[in-house]
C-alpha cells in the first residue's frame, strides 16, 4: 500500500482539501495522511463549499509531531512563493511541492476558494491518475533493490539517529535482520553505535561533522563475533539543502585483514603455501564459497594440493560447521568403496561383525571430500547420484533409509568431460557434483612459490628430525625452479627431505637435490645460462626463463643474468607477450 502526507506548515486548509479530494476518489490501495504545525477547524465557509460538491472536511488533522511518519513514500509539501519548509522526515520519503495560495478568507471570497480546490482537485487526480504516485514508489523500490544488490552494507538513520534503511548486506555482516532494526536508535543496536569512538552523533538532533575520508572500526555482531570494517559517511540532505540524516556503507575486511596478517608471517592461507597471483585468486575463491553450501568440483593434477583446498573451504567462513571427512575414490574396489561411503549392517558380507557407520553418515552437517571421483565405476555412480538428488541412502545389507545433510567437495586429476565423451563417466553426476569450479594449478605453472614452498617443508623437517637449520643457497633454489615437478608439491616435499638427509652442511647445494632434479633438460639450461655472465638473449631462452619463474619479469632477469630494463626492452622490442 503505498502512502502519501500532506503537509503545510502555516495551516490546514490546503492539506484538508487534498485530503477531502482523494479520499472521495476511494483508491483502497493508497493511505492518506494530512498534517500542520497545529489542530485546524474548518470556516463555516470551506464547509459549504465542501457540501456543495458533495465532499467532507476531514474529521481530524493531526499536528506532525503527532504522526507515525516512518512509512511515508511521498510527501506533498504545500508552499507559496515567499515560504518554503520541510522538517527531516525519517525514511528519506520523495517531496513534491504544490504551489496553492491560500485566499483572503477576511474578505469571504467563496469564489476564490472554489478556484484554489479546483487546482488542488486537479493536482491530486494527476498525482493518482497520470501514474505520478506509481511512478515514484517504483523509483524507489527499484533503488531499494539497487542497494540490496550491493555488497557494501548500507545504513542510513536521521538527525536523532533512528534508522530507516539498512541492506541485505548490512544484515548479513552485522547478524541484524531489518525489522529488527528499523525505527530504533542505533545506539541501542550497537554499543556506543556501529561507529563507536568515531561516531558523529553523540549529541542527537545537532548537526554533524563527519570524517572526510573512510576509516577503519571494530564492531562485535549479533552473534558475538568481531567484525573489521571500513566505514565511510555521507550527509543526507533534501531538496530544500536541509541536513536530515547521513548515510554509511561500510565493507567487511575481517577475512581480507586475516589473510593479510598471515601472508605477511609465512605467505599461506588456511594451509596452503603460496603468494602468487594464480594461488591467491584460488584463496578468494575459497573465501567465497566457504559460506556457502553449492557442490564444490576440484581440478588438479596428482600432488597439487587438491585436499587442502577443499579443507580450506570447509574450515573458513563463519557457519557452525560438522566434521571433513575425506574418501580416496580411487584407492578402493567397488565393494569396499560402496561400505565405505554407506556403511554396512552386521553379516552384510564375511568380516562384517558389527554395524558401521559410513562416511557419508559421519559427515551429515559437515561435508564429506570425494577425491578422484573419476576413478568409481558407473555402477558406483548410479548409487552416487542418488544420495546427491535426495540425501538418502541405505547401509549395505541394510533395510533402513538414512537421510542426511552432506556438503559435498569432489576432486579428481582426470578430465570428467573427456571421461564423459568416453562414456565412462555419467553427464547428469557431472553436472550435479560440477555447481562451483575450482582449479588447481600445478606447480610449474606457479613456480614463484617454489621458494616458499621449498623453505616451509625444510623448516618442518628439520624440526620434526630434531636437524640444525640448513639454508638453501640460492643456486639450488634457481635449480628447483628450472625442473618441471610433474609429482607437483607432494614431489617438491619428497625432494626437499631427500635434500636434508644428503646434505650435512649447513647451505645445501644443488648436487644435494635428486638427481632427476639436477639432470632435467630445463635444469641444465638454467644452471648453464649461470655459468655464462654475458649471453645474447634469444626468444626460447626468454620464454622458458619466464616459463620457470611464472611469468615473474624479475625473477627471470636475474635468472638470465640481465637487468630488468634489458628483460623488458627485448620483451618491448620483439612484441613479447608470454603468458604461463
Amino acid at each position: 500500500m503505498n502512502s502519501i502526507l500532506f503537509l503545510d506548515d502555516t495551516s490546514a486548509e490546503r492539506p484538508g482539501l487534498a485530503l477531502a479530494s482523494l479520499q472521495a476518489l476511494n483508491l483502497p490501495d493508497l493511505r492518506i495522511t494530512a498534517a500542520s504545525s497545529k489542530t485546524y477547524i474548518p470556516s463555516k465557509g470551506i464547509s459549504s463549499l465542501l457540501k456543495q460538491i458533495g465532499l467532507s472536511w476531514p474529521k481530524h488533522i493531526s499536528p506532525i509531531a503527532d504522526l507515525d511518519l516512518s512509512n511515508i513514500d511521498l510527501v506533498v509539501l504545500f508552499s507559496d512563493s515567499s515560504r518554503i519548509f520541510c522538517p527531516p522526515l525519517p525514511g528519506m520519503p520523495a517531496v513534491v511541492k504544490w504551489t496553492v495560495k491560500i485566499p483572503d478568507t477576511k474578505k469571504g471570497q467563496q469564489a476564490s476558494w472554489q478556484k484554489c480546490l479546483e487546482k488542488i482537485q486537479a493536482l491530486s487526480q494527476d498525482l493518482v491518475e497520470q501514474g505520478y504516485m506509481a511512478a515514484l514508489t517504483q523509483a524507489r523500490k527499484n533503488a531499494e533493490q539497487v542497494m540490496d544488490s550491493m555488497q557494501e552494507g548500507i545504513i542510513a538513520h536521521d538527525l536523532n539517529r533512528r534508522i530507516f534503511f539498512f541492506n541485505q548486506a548490512a544484515e548479513k555482516i552485522t547478524g541484524f535482520s531489518r525489522h529488527e532494526i528499523l525505527g530504533k536508535d542505533c545506539h541501542d543496536i550497537f554499543s556506543g553505535g556501529i561507529c563507536s569512538r568515531s561516531c558523529s552523533f553523540k549529541e542527537p538532533g545537532k548537526e554533524p561533522t563527519l570524517p572526510d575520508s573512510p576509516y577503519s572500526l571494530s564492531i562485535i555482531n549479533k552473534n558475538g563475533q568481531n567484525r573489521q570494517l571500513e566505514m565511510s559517511v555521507v550527509l543526507m540532505k533534501n531538496f530544500f539543502d536541509t541536513p536530515i540524516g547521513v548515510v554509511a556503507s561500510f565493507r567487511d575486511l575481517t577475512r581480507e585483514l586475516d589473510l593479510a596478517a598471515r601472508l605477511g608471517e609465512v605467505d599461506h592461507f588456511s594451509g596452503i603455501i603460496g603468494n602468487s597471483p594464480k594461488m591467491l585468486a584460488i584463496y578468494q575463491s575459497i573465501r567465497d564459497l566457504a559460506d556457502s553450501s553449492v557442490p564444490v568440483f576440484i581440478e588438479g593434477e596428482s600432488g597439487a594440493g587438491k585436499e587442502l583446498v577443499a579443507a580450506a573451504i570447509h574450515n573458513e567462513g563463519d557457519k557452525p560447521k560438522g566434521l571433513f571427512v575425506p574418501v580416496n575414490c580411487g584407492a578402493l574396489p567397488e565393494n569396499l568403496l560402496e561400505a565405505e561411503l554407506f556403511g554396512h549392517v552386521k553379516g552384510a558380507f564375511t568380516g562384517a561383525i558389527r554395524d558401521k557407520k559410513g562416511r557419508f553418515e559421519l559427515a551429515d552437517g559437515g561435508t564429506i571430500f570425494l577425491d578422484e571421483i573419476g576413478d568409481i565405476t558407473p555402477a558406483m555412480q548410479v548409487k552416487l547420484l542418488r544420495v546427491l538428488q535426495d540425501g538418502t541412502f541405505q547401509k549395505v545389507g541394510g533395510e533402513k533409509t538414512i537421510k542426511v545433510k552432506v556438503r559435498l567437495i569432489s576432486a579428481t586429476n582426470k578430465s570428467l568431460k573427456k571421461e564423459i565423451a568416453a562414456g565412462r563417466f555419467r553427464e547428469d553426476l557431472y553436472y550435479r557434483i560440477c555447481v562451483a569450479p575450482v582449479r588447481v594449478p600445478p606447480l610449474r605453472e606457479r613456480k614463484s612459490d617454489i621458494p616458499l614452498l621449498a623453505r616451509h617443508f625444510l623448516k618442518n623437517a628439520n624440526a620434526e628430525e630434531k636437524r640444525h637449520d640448513i639454508i638453501l643457497a640460492q643456486d639450488t633454489i634457481e635449480t628447483m625452479m628450472g625442473y618441471d615437478w610433474p609429482g607437483n608439491v607432494r614431489e617438491l616435499q619428497n625432494a626437499v627431505r631427500y635434500l636434508m638427509f644428503r646434505c650435512q652442511e649447513e647451505i645445501a647445494r644443488p648436487h644435494h637435490l635428486p638427481e632427476n632434479v639436477v639432470g632435467s633438460p630445463l635444469t641444465s639450461l638454467t644452471i648453464s645460462s649461470h655459468k655464462q655472465r654475458r649471453q645474447k638473449l634469444s626468444t626460447e631462452l626468454v620464454r622458458q626463463a619466464l616459463q620457470q619463474t611464472g611469468n615473474n619479469r624479475v625473477q627471470a632477469a636475474r635468472l638470465l643474468k640481465v637487468g630488468r630494463a634489458t628483460l623488458y626492452r627485448f620483451l618491448a622490442k620483439h612484441q613479447l607477450d608470454f603468458d604461463y
